[in-house]
């Protein structure tokens, strides 16, 4: 048995220490909004926050992180900076297929976490390896633009 703290609150999932997070997330605890893309960390679209910081539960074992904070998209509209995020997604009209959007969204709130104000390259550097096949890098640089403005305007 492994306690796992997800969203806030504790779990207690009868898996193996190896199983990948993104399974243990999904099939076990049932929360579904983190997605299943490449299965080796390249794509993106499993995203989750460890302790804040953005990692790829489909190549993390869930041993790997007991006792630390995970969150998942799930749960994004408790967070703040979260809301925000998702606010200017919808706004900009981010999405197409929308498969890769919560990896994106999860990379994009951990960055205006850690920086309210990014240029341009910052936020290239953070989202790289978010993978989007409709190809809305562009909008998605204007919701994560956006979305400092409006907190930068939160903070004023």
């Amino acid at each position: 048995m492994i306690t796992l703290k997800l969203n806030g609150q504790d779990h207690q999932l009868d898996v193996t220490e190896d199983m990948p997070l993104l399974w243990a997330i999904r099939d076990v605890a049932g929360y579904n909004g983190t997605k299943f893309g490449c299965g080796m960390g390249l794509c993106g679209a499993c995203t989750i926050h460890i302790d804040g910081l953005p990692a790829r539960s489909c190549i993390t074992p869930i041993g790997s992180v007991v006792g630390q904070n995970v969150s998942t998209i799930d749960n994004l509209h408790a967070d703040p900076v979260g809301q925000i995020v998702q606010q200017a997604w919808l706004d900009t009209a981010v999405a197409q297929c929308g498969f890769c959007q919560g990896g994106q969204i999860m990379s994009a709130t951990a960055l205006l976490k850690t920086n309210s104000n990014p240029s341009d390259e910052q936020i290239e550097e953070a989202m790289v390896g978010n993978i989007c096949r409709c190809g809305t890098y562009n909008r998605i640089k204007t919701a994560i633009r956006q979305a400092s403005t409006h907190l930068k305007e939160a903070k004023a």
